[in-house]
């Protein structure tokens, strides 16, 4: 390969891993953004599920790791340094390989995923006590979902019947967050008294609440997140293989190595 060819491959893994840099930086904030957001779905399953808790750990590890290969690919690419395309190459292949080995097991795990989603918030929904502060930012995060999605419970309203607080109170008062009136929203969480008592015991017919269930919500709304998710991961495999691809050919033909190229600290 002539010097030609060398200095416009080197330049085109320099611009890879700069881009590898910034899409690693997203990976990573997606990590971060699943660790610390309380306020959407997401909020339920991190603090009910260790696995979404190991997953955002990961995403971290993993963002973290991509960010450092391309820090080493610019270097390597820049100043021609064979062994570290060579340790950027092998550290690309890892990343690569685990990458594929991750997706398989979501692919194979999603309806394991999609009951213990259900058994989460089946649970959420019986044991939902306003004045429980330890549950506080977790049964807000429900609220959240069932306000901004127009839902009520996993399947529908009726669930909320088998709420503790709601049966000894014969039902006749409802949550706030699965209202469709304008004036329990402003509340947004806990329970709503009915205007009209009724004799006996209510059921959630009698609610002025929404029917529809949040599952099928819920559900889109994973897809839609998932698919940010999976398409950045996409976007980061196709770099790596380039810059695998990049990089070897440079490293292949670099004759000599030149250690005076590195900078000096």
């Amino acid at each position: 390969m002539g010097s030609g060819c060398i200095k416009v491959t080197k330049y085109f893994l320099f611009l890879f891993n700069l881009l590898f840099l910034i899409l690693g930086a997203v990976i990573l904030g997606f990590g971060i953004w699943i660790l610390v957001d309380k306020t959407s779905f997401i909020a339920v399953l991190q603090m009910s599920s260790p696995s979404l808790k190991t997953g955002a750990y990961i995403l971290i590890g993993v963002g973290a790791l991509t960010m450092l290969m391309g820090f080493l690919g610019c270097l390597g690419a820049v100043n021609e340094i064979r062994c570290l395309l060579g340790l950027y190459f092998t550290c690309l292949m890892i990343i690569l390989l685990a990458q594929i080995a991750a997706a398989l097991v979501i692919y194979f795990q999603k309806e394991k995923l999609k009951v213990e989603l259900s058994d989460i918030v089946v649970d959420l929904i019986e044991n939902y006590d306003p004045s429980d502060e330890e549950k506080r930012n977790l049964q807000d995060a429900w609220d959240y979902v069932q306000t901004q999605i127009a839902c009520c419970g996993w399947t529908g309203a009726k669930q909320w019947e088998n709420n503790e607080i709601l049966r000894n109170k014969s039902n006749t008062e409802y949550p706030c967050s699965c209202s469709n009136r304008s004036k329990d929203l402003v509340e947004g969480r806990g329970f709503c008294n009915l205007e009209d008592p009724l004799n006996g015991t209510a059921t959630s017919a009698d609610w002025p609440v929404h029917e529809q269930g949040c599952m099928d919500g819920v559900e889109e709304w994973l897809k839609d997140n998932l698919g940010i998710i999976l398409g950045v991961c996409t976007g980061v495999a196709v770099i790596e293989l380039l810059g695998m691809i990049l990089s070897i050919s440079l490293c292949k033909n670099i004759h000599s190595e030149d250690y005076t190229k590195v900078p000096k600290s």
